[in-house]
């Protein structure tokens, strides 16, 4: 156990992380994906089980590039390593066995082109990935449903959190471009990525390329990460709506989540979606009324939205008054004047968040507010999620109030988290090759996310179960 703890001082290597690979059960079952040959099928027999194909994959983003991996895996002890560990997991199914031969670059292309990018497959393996990434989060202490938290105060090792995330292209030119040689005369249109489209970042830049959103969770401990999810957007502008189908597939796998961090791209009726039909926090900011940067993208002060939410009747000294409640930026409070006659906005403190079920399997949440001493000094209860009342006076709740909101105590300990998707995107970026896509084309490109996800996800339940202490006899 010294000697585990030791070497995580001086990271992971390339070998473990292949052993990490071939012991994970989710690499043998999305290899099920693809379908058996059939008795009587012509073509020549598969030399190589299709679960090495995803490892080949899987592979491009610890070695970096497929020819990379080809001299890798042609290395004797990387592939005696390699045929000991399967024939470890499969001792009595030696159809499973890779043989004496290592596998080329060729025998993963054709899988690849043939098999595991057609969209019903690609889709089936992004299946398979989500249940056990799911199960295999639970097994490192994630996403546990009797674990610690609350709705008021949620346990950061049962939120999810996601991002956006450009793929630069394998290529510089855009679809359309025309060369001419001025001398000859010729006209030639250069390699281009088909799929890949502008795409607006938040802090108002442009990126080109395909998007893809990534879901995931993870612990305190360092290699603690899973990646849930990961899926195409397939147009721009549309990240939001694929991250809420995302999430809408993930909340059966992942009861125990109580929250999810995303950055501004979710609007009101993406958290109206969270709240009502998904039962889950959302932890995010307000859209400000002023943006952060402008036209000559020079930072500029922020000014958060001020908008009138409800009245709310409040007995004090046996005289009930009308309160009328403000969000600003998200949270809830009052307006009052100073003693110079200047208005101000007074906070009011978040006691108790609560979620309430309706027969029809929807949720409704409310916050529970203290009031100040010279209102009584005691709590109102405030709707989170929109209703019919609110759709009639065109007031849309969901976009102005937030159930943590910024200067909440748990939006200080919860929202740093996104910071991690930003790690993930840095980390996917430095397994490519100059920062370029590994293929053409989103279904191949999202092939090599998905198998990223399985390395990183590997390695989570490898190191997981190294430092686990052995089962009682």
């Amino acid at each position: 156990m010294a000697d585990v703890v030791a070497s995580r001082r001086v990271g992971v290597s390339a070998l473990e992380r292949v052993e990490a690979l071939i012991t994970n059960p989710a690499l043998y079952a999305a290899a099920t994906a693809v379908p058996e040959r059939q008795p009587g099928e012509g073509g020549r027999p598969r030399q190589f089980p299709v679960f090495m194909w995803l490892l080949f994959d899987a592979l491009l983003s610890v070695y970096g590039s497929g020819r990379r991996v080809e001299s890798e895996l042609a290395h004797p002890v990387v592939w005696s390593r390699i045929r000991e560990v399967v024939a470890d997991q499969f001792p009595n199914d030696p159809s499973m066995w890779v043989g004496d031969r290592p596998m080329r670059r060729h025998h993963y292309l054709y899988g690849r082109t043939t098999y595991l990018t057609q969209p019903e497959i690609l889709d089936e393996i992004a299946d398979i990935h989500r249940t056990y990434a799911a199960q295999q989060a639970r097994g490192v202490g994630l996403l546990d449903p009797d674990g610690a938290g609350s709705w008021t105060h949620p346990e950061l090792s049962r939120v999810m959190y996601a991002d956006g995330k450009v793929v630069t292209p394998l290529f510089k030119a855009q679809p359309g471009t025309k060369i001419v040689n001025k001398t000859t005369g010729e006209v030639r249109y250069p390699r281009a990525e088909h799929d890949a489209a502008l795409h607006w970042e938040g802090t108002g830049e442009t990126a080109w390329g395909c998007k893809y959103v990534i879901i995931a969770a993870r612990g305190t401990q360092p290699n603690s990460r899973i990646i849930l999810d990961a899926d195409y957007v397939a147009t721009p502008g549309g990240e939001a709506a694929t991250a809420v189908t995302m999430f809408s597939r993930l909340a059966e796998l992942t009861p125990g989540a109580q929250a999810v961090i995303y950055d501004g791209a979710l609007r009101g009726v993406h958290h109206q979606t969270f709240l009502r039909d998904l039962g889950m926090l959302t932890v995010n900011r307000v859209t400000a009324q002023t943006g952060v940067r402008n036209k000559s993208n020079v930072t500029r002060k922020r000014v958060e939205k001020l908008v009138f939410v409800e009245t709310k009747t409040v007995t004090t000294n046996n005289v009930p008054t009308d309160l009328q409640l403000f969000s600003r930026g998200g949270q809830i409070g009052l307006k009052d004047l100073t003693d110079t006659g200047e208005e101000t906005f007074v906070v009011l403190d978040r006691v108790r968040t609560h979620r309430n079920p309706d027969k029809s399997g929807r949720y409704r949440w409310y916050n529970d507010y203290r009031l100040p001493v010279d209102h009584g000094g005691g709590t109102i209860t405030v709707r989170l999620h929109s209703n019919d009342d609110d759709m009639r006076r065109k007031f849309n709740r969901t976009e102005n109030v937030r159930p943590i909101p910024p200067g909440d105590a748990d939006f200080a300990r919860l929202y740093p988290r996104r910071n991690d998707a930003e790690s993930i995107n840095r980390h996917l970026d430095d397994t490519l090759w100059l920062r370029r896509a590994h293929t053409i084309g989103h279904r191949r490109q999202r092939l090599n996310i998905l198998t990223y996800a399985l390395g990183i996800n590997s390695l989570t339940r490898h190191l997981h179960c190294a430092q686990a202490p052995p089962a009682a006899a």
